[in-house]
C-alpha cells in the first residue's frame, strides 16, 4: 500500500496521510515527481509505461511517480528513477524546474526535473511491472507527436500551453549541454 502525505490547495502539509489511490479517488491534493531525462547529445529519453498500468498504460511518457509519505521530492525522484530505470542520476543536479499545480481532477502539485546523464539505451535496467521500454528522442520528434496527436505518447493529452512550457525547459537545457 503506497501512502502519501495530503497538502492544502497552496502546496502545505496537512498532517494528513492517506492511501494514494485513495487520495485520488477522493480528489485530495499531493504531489507527485517527474523527469526529463537527457544524454549528452541533447536527446531526451521517453518510457512506455506498461500495458498493466492503470494510467496511461502502453503510452510513452517521462520518468515519475508519487512522493512516499514522509519523502521530500528530492529523494521521492531518485528513488522512481533507480526502480524504473535502475539507474543513479547525478546528485549535483537537483534542482527543481517548474512545480504544475493540477487543473484537472487529479489534483496534484508536480515537481519536474530535467537531469542529463551519459547512459546508453543497454544501461537501463528496467522495472518490468512499470516500463516496457524506452529509447531516447530527439525534442523535434516530441514536437512532431504533437502536432499530429499520437495518442500512444502522455503529453499528446498535455494543454498546448503545458507542452511548450516544458519544451523550452528541455530546448534550454539541450542549448546549456552542446554549448549553442
Amino acid at each position: 500500500m503506497e501512502l502519501v502525505d495530503i497538502v492544502d490547495e497552496n502546496n502545505n502539509l496537512t498532517g494528513e496521510v492517506e492511501e494514494r489511490l485513495v487520495a485520488y479517488t477522493k480528489g485530495l491534493w499531493r504531489r507527485t515527481v517527474s523527469c526529463w531525462i537527457m544524454n549528452k547529445k541533447g536527446e531526451v529519453l521517453l518510457q512506455k509505461r506498461t500495458a498493466n498500468k492503470l494510467s496511461n498504460p502502453n503510452k510513452w511518457a517521462k520518468t515519475g511517480g508519487q512522493v512516499d509519505s514522509g519523502e521530500t521530492v528530492e529523494e521521492a525522484i531518485f528513488r522512481e528513477v533507480k526502480e524504473e530505470l535502475g539507474i543513479e542520476i547525478p546528485k549535483e543536479q537537483i534542482k527543481v524546474v517548474d512545480i504544475h499545480k493540477s487543473s484537472d481532477k487529479n489534483r496534484r502539485f508536480a515537481y519536474n526535473f530535467v537531469f542529463v546523464v551519459d547512459y546508453k539505451i543497454e544501461d537501463f535496467k528496467l522495472q518490468k511491472e512499470e516500463v516496457a521500454e524506452v529509447k531516447y528522442v530527439t525534442i523535434e520528434d516530441m514536437e512532431l507527436v504533437k502536432k499530429n496527436n499520437d495518442s500512444n505518447y502522455t503529453f499528446c493529452n498535455w494543454s498546448d500551453k503545458d507542452f511548450y512550457r516544458e519544451i523550452n525547459l528541455l530546448k534550454n537545457k539541450r542549448k546549456e549541454i552542446l554549448g549553442e
